[in-house]
């Protein structure tokens, strides 16, 4: 079993870099390699480095065993990362250097706003401010009851709890890996544009990310109450009750505020596909070219997001602390 895993971890690290540098040639010099050279190529190096000592797979599976081989894996993978991103990306540094007189509308815009717009503005700031907090207050008690169902030091004792471990939580990253974006592009056809359709992108979107933060702070918790509470023969509610839920409703609430902090960031790209708030009002002044109106939303999100950030810095660490 000890070789299958080393061999396993060894296929996948070479059929990555043999996969990448079958790309490199296609895409630098129009030369091609096949695909069984590509799918076993990496098997013969694969075999060959079950015999060689300290290679990374034997040092994942083994850590105690000596041997300095897996440094120059790890630093290939690394180095041909690194190569296929800057190419993917089509890095330009000299396009960066000298082609920042093409952005001279926008960024005298930016520097000098239009305080005529501040009214409206503001307003749309106010609708952002109050959507994130309606998604984040909507999404708490969702994520507060799911997250026990999420953490594995308290579904793992049987396979009815393993399986709905597993199924929270594959469902949570599923729902939280597509971003607010694409949730308020299905709420906005759903009930229409406006600050509505993106409170239920940030909702949807917020419930999938507390959960993960909120299950993983129960899995750091304290056992020994657990322990304790479990042996006067306690139900399972009332472990969660007594032994779970005092460790950590301060850093949930840390976590929920630090959680407003972001949907609040996040209501204004939501903003941008129809969700409402001060991202709508951007994208509007943005198709207009009215780049001072651009600039008087820029600052005024700035200003938002940097009181929110001490805000909710300030007490999480108060609760935290205490």
């Amino acid at each position: 079993m000890r070789n299958i895993k080393i061999l396993g971890i060894e296929y996948v690290l070479w059929l990555y870099v043999i996969a990448c540098i079958s790309w490199f040639c296609l895409r630098m010099w129009e030369q091609s390699i096949s695909g069984a050279v590509v799918l076993l190529f990496p098997l013969l190096v694969a075999f060959l480095m079950l015999r060689i000592k300290g290679s990374l797979g034997s040092l994942v599976v083994q850590p105690e065993m000596g041997g300095s081989l897996w440094k120059y894996e790890l630093g290939l993978g690394v180095g041909i990362s690194l190569l296929m991103a800057w190419i993917i990306v089509e890095v330009k540094p000299m396009a960066f250097f000298t082609q920042a007189a093409n952005t001279g509308s926008i960024l005298s815009g930016i520097f000098n706003p239009n305080p005529k717009e501040m009214v409206p503005m503001l307003a749309a700031l106010m609708e952002t401010i109050y959507l994130a907090l309606l998604a984040t207050v909507f999404a708490i008690p969702f994520a507060f009851v799911l997250s026990f169902f999420a953490a594995k030091n308290l579904m793992f004792g049987t396979w009815a709890g393993k399986a709905t471990y597993l199924f929270i939580r594959t469902l949570s990253t599923i729902f939280r890996s597509i971003e607010a974006i694409v949730w308020a592009i299905i709420f906005c056809v759903w009930v229409g544009i406006g600050p509505f359709a993106g409170m239920l992108a940030l909702w949807i979107h917020s419930i999938a990310a507390l959960i993960k933060l909120y299950s993983e702070q129960i899995e750091n918790i304290d056992p020994g109450p657990v322990e304790a509470i479990k042996a006067t023969g306690a139900s399972t509610l009332q472990v969660w009750r007594y032994a779970v839920a005092p460790q950590i409703l301060a850093p949930y609430l840390a976590f929920t505020i630090y959680r407003w902090d972001i949907n609040v960031r996040m209501a204004t790209i939501v903003g941008f596909v129809g969700g409402g708030g001060i991202g709508l009002a951007l994208y509007q002044q943005q198709q207009m070219l009215a780049w001072r109106n651009v600039g008087l939303i820029m600052w005024l999100i700035a200003l938002v997001v940097w009181i929110m950030d001490l805000f909710s810095g300030y007490i999480r660490s108060r609760l935290i602390t205490n």
